[in-house]
């Protein structure tokens, strides 16, 4: 096989999430420890840090990349999903994979795959974890996929568990409380491993307390840790000014703009804080620097990411209605004349509830992402007439972009959101030259 023959192998032959939604969630750890196994255990041959999280787990797990990166260690980095090319789920120092990797690893594990029928997950999260080990990195910074006991990530033993944060997604197999996903999530806490909680509500906090408690963990609340003081958006990057334990002030510039990586910049600090208590050599000019150019260093896209200029045109992977309304909290901060929205959700997603959150007097281009699990255009425009959100319906998102385009002005703000798949279809090559890094 070519490399565009094994991943249409691994894209069609196996169960993926993004095209069938829970059937394709393996709710234990039986084939990838088969699979690991099968490869001498190579999760136990390197250390890692382990990132879950509802949202922002992406930014932290790539600005603790960037971080270690700068820091000058070899640094692997795992995510997903991917936006545009499938190996941006497996960087070593911000490079992706090679494609000869990828396809020599697939040949290799043909046997086991007919033999074991992994999930899709399964089969990335095992070639990161050969990857991560032949390349002998000194730290893999590796994000969870989904949920945090059951998630196929949750074979390594980390150096630290970082939580950011608890909220309403994936309920059909997470939980209907928030008490029972901050259980699935603290699933990563393991014995006598500290773990860094970016935020907690009420309902959340005992449920962290409590694991942490069971594990011997040692348990660190980045809200204790750091108080922000401030903090300013400028178009392309966001400056927050925060205060430690000891009210001693620091200030940090972030290339991703979001108003929701405030809280995201405190949780990476205060994992900064205790890996530096475990003697990584993290100095305070490295992390500056490394945050500074985390888009750059790791290749993060999708969170606020401007690819476009008069009118302004916005990518935002925000899905969710902790998400969305962290998103809105950064509308209400930015200027423009018109507000234009590009979106389309997937069938599993509770619409409505995301639908409310956003603005009536913002223009609307419904539209949907080529996968079986987005919700029809049509269907998420009656949806949002009932919120009276008002516009037209689009056979893909890009022909809606197009759409927008022609309707906006010169000041005006076009934002593409409500689905991460959805993003991944934007053709950006007509907006901007934004090369990802490769290493084929």
């Amino acid at each position: 096989m070519n490399y565009r023959d094994t991943l249409d192998y691994i894209f069609q032959k196996l169960p993926m999430f993004s095209r069938m939604g829970s059937a394709a969630f393996k709710k234990d750890l039986t084939n990838i420890q088969a699979l690991c196994d099968h490869l001498g255990n190579p999760e136990q041959k390197f250390k890692t840090i382990h990132v879950a999280g509802t949202n922002g787990k992406g930014s932290v797990s790539h600005m603790l990349a960037a971080i270690f990166q700068t820091a000058g260690y070899k640094t692997g980095l795992y995510t997903s999903p991917h936006l545009y090319d499938f190996r941006e789920r497996i960087r070593l120092n911000g490079d992706m994979i090679p494609e000869a990797y990828v396809t020599t690893f697939v040949e290799r594990l043909k046997p086991q795959i007919e033999t074991i029928e992994p999930s899709f997950f399964e089969i990335t999260v095992a070639m990161a974890m050969q990857f991560f080990a032949e390349q002998q990195v000194d730290i893999a910074i590796i994000e969870v996929g989904l949920g945090g006991r059951l998630d196929s990530t949750n074979i390594i033993t980390p150096e630290l568990s970082v939580i950011t944060n608890i909220g309403w997604d994936h309920m059909n197999l997470l939980g209907n409380t928030l008490s029972a996903i901050a259980g699935e999530k603290a699933g990563i806490i393991k014995p006598n491993i500290p773990v860094v909680i970016g935020e907690t509500l009420p309902e959340t906090k005992p449920v962290f307390q409590r694991i942490a408690a069971e594990k011997n963990a040692p348990i660190y609340w980045a809200e204790d840790r750091f108080s922000i003081r401030s903090w300013k958006l400028h178009p392309f990057a966001l400056s927050i000014e925060l205060s430690d334990q000891t009210n001693t002030i620091c200030t940090i510039q972030t290339d991703l703009p979001g108003i929701y990586q405030v809280r995201n910049v405190r949780t990476v600090l205060t994992a900064v804080g205790v890996l530096s208590e475990r003697d990584w050599n993290l100095p305070a000019a490295s992390v500056q620097k490394a945050l500074q150019n985390v888009r750059g260093t790791t290749g993060l896209g999708g969170r606020w990411e401007v690819i476009g200029q008069h009118p302004t045109v916005v990518l935002e992977v925000a899905h969710n209605p902790q998400g969305i309304g962290q998103m809105m909290a950064h509308l209400e901060q930015t200027l423009f004349r018109q507000l234009h929205i590009v979106i389309g959700i997937v069938k599993d997603k509770e619409a409505d509830d995301v639908l409310r959150l956003l603005p009536t007097d913002a223009t609307y281009y419904f539209t949907q992402a080529h996968i079986p699990r987005a919700l029809p255009s049509g269907v998420l425009a009656q949806i949002a007439a009932t919120c009276q959100l008002k516009g037209d319906s689009y056979v893909d998102v890009n022909t809606a972009l197009q759409a927008a385009l022609r309707k906006a002005g010169q000041d005006d703000l076009i934002l593409v959101c409500g689905s991460i798949f959805l993003v991944a279809e934007v053709d950006k090559s007509q907006y901007l030259n934004s090369p990802r890094r490769a290493s084929a």
